[in-house]
């Protein structure tokens, strides 16, 4: 346990001028109330107060701060009481302290309802005074460094409890070091596994290729020195959980994993940092999309960083962040370091937050809201669920349903913006314009004169008012297009009720649909507004239920008579899904679901691409569609698996196992369905087995056309 005098020595460190002895009689009170009491591992209990005050110290919060975190558990565990607090400490700690309490006493990973409830009281008490949090989270920190002397059951509640509230919360907060530390401290009792897989490979390839981080960083102190920079120059490899993220999300290996090793260079001016940019570009390749300027464009919580990714030795993607000392101060405690002292006097960084405003941005968009579920959707995780909440450059909030992509954003401000817009950057970095938003992201539109929206843009936006605006100018700027367009479908769909689409049906159709022309029923059919099949069946409303399912040569519309087309195995789309065609020289048109990632590498080629819809009736159950299940090793399963499939009236057409343990199977499936609505049907009824543990839709990209 850290002795007191030493803790002193700590907070003296950054505050010369600290009441040490208001800090030796709090550690005795402390001390007292928490004798006989012990930890999981044996040890006193007021190891861990201490330690919790020693971690705040790391970020040189004020002397009630430090206190607060001695005597963060007196009032909850021990015969103290707030009164007697407030007597010996002051009222700015015994608030501190009975904030903490109500924060300990809330069971946040308990059931929705409650826990609703409880995220309400946790940012009321962030709204009194953020300190609460801060002391909070030094003591989760602590908790989970410690976290295995508890209960298996107790650790995995505790790591996921962490996992999903306190280390978003540290992030949001701009304490980025300790997200990342609270994400491996809960990653080493959620996945153990791959967490030391990924450190065993790290060994590996440090034995292959030596300490890449010294020589690296060796490299750009040379290269500094020689252009007269002064700077220090810090190296690291990232956590193994940032690792591990990034292996899930880009659905790569180990080995082909580029920028695992991190830099920072901290200067003494603002200047000095583009120079150094400058410098490090260079010396080393840029990686094209990879630079992102926060010291021009701050994030809310006063994070200011140049950020850049380039290839450096034997061809190693590395991070390099530039920043200033103050700016770096700001990084390391984030909206903490509003309270931070430097000798003996608060520091007076221009870049820290105030987080009076940072709450207010934070919470503004639901303080008033009575519905506790409702709260509880906007706060868990990132703080937000079903919105999302993106910044302009000038830092102004627009709010998003969630789904929302750029183009949604860019008719959002204004729909001249969003008509003429060519391109966005997400956090400085271009990005194609089908990108789903997140909370809290800065997003810049590239707009260019002449430039009109285009068909595949309603696909991609989730917005009213964006496709509405889309609709609006594709009728303006493409009718005659539409009308063409719009005619031939009319065609396919007459034709396949047996009639024709003869100017006197269509005339009739536009009179039942309440529209004043045929042109204008054409262009609204050919825009996507209206479906064929519902002109068919306004003329025709006994002939579209009996006509049977669609023919399977034209179970797509928009193709010229002389396209054939096949459905990309890589996404594998269904009837009901939203698609779009890509040319292929010798191929046909390949059909895309709208958000298959293989649509990323065709974005500037935008020639290839082809409007297309599926045909709105009824399609035969021929449409192969992959899933994985996981079920268990038990006699009988799978044939119960293969009998649900065929209840659900999906034929089975191809069957793979993947891997085979003691206790389960997990297994491919190839299953032929009718569209969209029979695949969820049958998949909700596999859920529903209880010999399943899961299953899921496989998509498979290495199957790229």
């Amino acid at each position: 346990m850290i002795d007191v005098e030493d803790l002193i020595a700590l907070v003296r460190n950054y505050n010369p001028k600290t009441n040490a002895d208001l800090i030796r009689e709090a550690y005795a009170y402390g001390k007292e109330m928490h004798e006989g009491q012990f930890r999981h591992s044996g040890e006193p209990y007021f190891t861990h107060p201490v330690a919790v005050a020693a971690i705040l110290t790391e970020q040189a919060l004020d002397d009630a701060t430090i206190i607060t975190a001695l005597l963060h558990d007196t009032i909850e565990d021990t015969s103290s009481t707030y009164s007697e607090v407030e007597r010996k400490f002051g009222t700015d700690v015994a608030e501190l302290v009975d904030g903490v309490t109500k924060l300990t006493n809330l069971q946040l990973s308990s059931s929705e309802t409650k826990q609703a409830e409880n995220f309400r009281k946790l940012f009321m008490a962030m709204s009194k005074d953020l300190r609460v949090i801060l002391v909070k989270l030094g003591d989760r920190l602590h908790n989970m460094r410690t976290i295995k002397s508890m209960r298996p059951e107790k650790q995995l509640q505790k790591a996921r409890e962490t996992m999903d509230i306190f280390a978003p919360l540290a992030g949001r907060m701009g304490m980025q070091w300790m997200r990342e530390e609270l994400e491996d401290l809960s990653f080493r009792v959620i996945n153990p596994e791959a967490r030391n897989s990924i450190i065993r490979r790290f060994i590996t390839l440090q034995r292959e290729t030596g300490d890449v981080v010294h020589k690296i960083t060796n490299d750009i102190r040379t290269e500094l020195e020689r252009e007269g920079i002064e700077a220090d120059v810090f190296g690291r490899a990232k956590k193994p959980y940032s690792i591990w993220r990034k292996m899930e999300e880009k659905q790569q290996s180990f080995s082909r994993l580029s920028d695992i090793y991190g830099f920072r260079i901290v200067t003494k001016s603002e200047s000095d940092c583009y120079r150094t940019l400058g410098v490090i570009h260079q010396r080393w390749r840029a990686v094209p999309t990879r630079f992102k300027d926060y010291i021009s464009q701050p994030k809310t919580n006063g994070y200011r960083s140049i950020h850049t990714t380039v290839s450096g030795r034997d061809g190693k993607r590395v991070e390099v962040q530039i920043r200033t000392r103050q700016m770096h101060e700001v990084a390391e405690s984030g909206v903490a370091a509003h309270w931070s002292y430097r000798d003996g006097v608060r520091a007076q960084n221009p870049f820290a937050v105030d987080p009076a405003k940072w709450l207010a941005q934070l919470t503004e968009r639901f303080e008033n809201s009575d519905d506790h579920g409702e709260f509880l959707e906007h706060v868990k995780l990132e703080m937000y669920s079903d919105q999302v909440f993106c910044f302009t450059p000038k830092g102004e909030v627009i709010k998003l349903p969630k789904g929302a992509t750029p183009l949604d954003y860019a008719y959002a401000i204004h729909t001249r913006i969003g008509d003429s817009c060519v391109g966005a950057k997400v956090d400085g970095i271009r990005v194609p314009l089908w990108t789903r938003m997140k909370n809290g992201q800065s997003v810049e539109i590239m707009t260019a004169e002449g430039q009109r929206p285009q068909s595949t843009w309603i696909d991609i936006v989730v917005t009213g008012r964006a496709k509405a605006a889309i609709r609006k100018s594709l009728r303006e700027e493409d009718r005659e297009r539409f009308v063409r367009l719009g005619r031939e479908l009319a065609r396919v769909a007459f034709e396949h009720v047996g009639k024709k689409a003869s100017e006197k049906a269509l005339a009739t159709a536009a009179k039942q649909l309440s529209l004043p022309s045929v042109q204008e029923l054409l262009a609204r059919i050919g825009s996507a507004e209206l479906s064929a099949s519902d002109a068919v069946k306004s003329v025709y409303p006994e002939l579209v239920h009996a006509s049977g399912d669609v023919d399977a040569k034209r179970a797509v519309l928009g193709l010229s008579e002389d396209q054939t087309y096949n459905r990309a195995r890589c996404c594998q789309p269904v009837p009901g899904e939203r698609i779009v065609g890509i040319t292929y020289r010798g191929k046909g048109v390949m059909l895309h679901a709208i958000e298959c990632p293989a649509l990323e590498e065709l974005e500037s080629d935008l020639d290839r691409w082809v409007d297309l819809q599926w045909h709105s009736g009824p399609h035969g159950p021929i449409h192969a569609v992959s899933l994985d299940v996981t079920i268990s090793n038990d006699a009988g399963v799978l044939g119960r698996l293969c009998t649900l499939i065929g209840d659900q009236k999906a034929n089975i057409s191809d069957m793979s196992f993947m891997d085979r343990k003691p206790d389960f199977y997990r297994v491919i499936v190839d299953a032929d369905v009718r569209d969209v609505e029979h695949l969820h049907a049958l998949m909700l009824a596999i859920e529903a087995e209880s010999d399943v543990a899961r299953v899921r839709r496989f998509r498979d990209l290495s199957k790229k056309p």
